[in-house]
């Protein structure tokens, strides 16, 4: 398997543990909207696959596929691997994971998108990642501002759109829906859009306080609805008395 690009890096390894730096000396993300949007879709992710024990998810670790080639290495802004465990990891190697990961996401900007759609495509092709995924924060470098790949005869095909304009992910049995304010993640089967770990304990409070005041009107109209049988039980034993 031949790669098409490699990645230079400005550093030099003092032994052989140490040849795979966990760190590139670049940015996680061009702007602050792609670092936010970024760390919601892995809050998303993460939080949605957290109760299956082989799904791994992570964003922008230092991802070698090469063994013995430092510098054949990408930074995946998102990826998911099936099938390998959750323990903690400073830097993903494919040789010794067994696997690439299965899906990727990259959010493209203008200095990333020639890149994203050319040299790094190839190389996640050449991996053998299966899904390859392209999210534009600003909507102003890419064909499309949401656009998915899927892995055929070593190359990628891009997916065609829903007819709602979502881009379905059949590795993840996920679907992805542009928004006025970015984009949404919903489950093919319920059809329930995903949420970060703290939308959904926000949610979880604001249903419990609903259930509470249901609860609460619920004993007030039954105190109220006692209050004047008895209202109406004292008339009808004062009636009877005058009688």
């Amino acid at each position: 398997m031949t790669y098409s690009k490699a990645h230079q890096i400005s550093y030099v390894p003092t032994d052989e543990s140490d040849i795979y730096p966990e760190l590139d000396g670049e940015p996680l993300a061009d702007t602050e909207r792609h670092l936010r949007e970024i760390f919601r879709m892995l809050d998303i992710l993460v939080t949605h696959f957290s109760e299956i024990p082989d799904v791994y998810v992570w964003s922008n670790m230092m991802m070698y596929y090469e063994k013995g080639n430092p510098r054949a290495f990408v930074k995946p802004d998102i990826f998911v691997s099936l099938g390998i465990g959750k323990q903690e990891r400073r830097i993903y190697k494919v040789w010794e994971e067994g696997k690439p990961p299965d899906f990727i996401m990259e959010f493209a900007s203008r200095s990333t998108y020639n890149n994203d759609l050319g040299g790094k495509k190839e190389i996640y092709a050449a991996m053998g990642v299966t899904e390859y995924f392209l999210y534009d924060p600003f909507r102003s470098c890419l064909p499309a501002p949401l656009m998915g790949f899927r892995l055929f005869d070593d190359d990628y095909v891009e997916i065609l759109p829903l007819a709602n304009g979502g881009v379905l992910s059949e590795t993840l049995n996920l679907e992805f829906l542009l928004q006025d304010d970015g984009f949404g993640v919903y489950a093919t089967m319920a059809g329930k859009q995903l949420k970060t770990r703290a939308e959904q304990e926000a949610d979880a409070r604001r249903d419990a306080e609903a259930h509470a005041q249901r609860e609460a009107d619920a004993r007030r109209d039954a105190e109220a609805e006692l209050a004047e049988l008895r209202e109406k039980l004292k008339r009808l034993e004062a009636k009877s008395t005058n009688s």
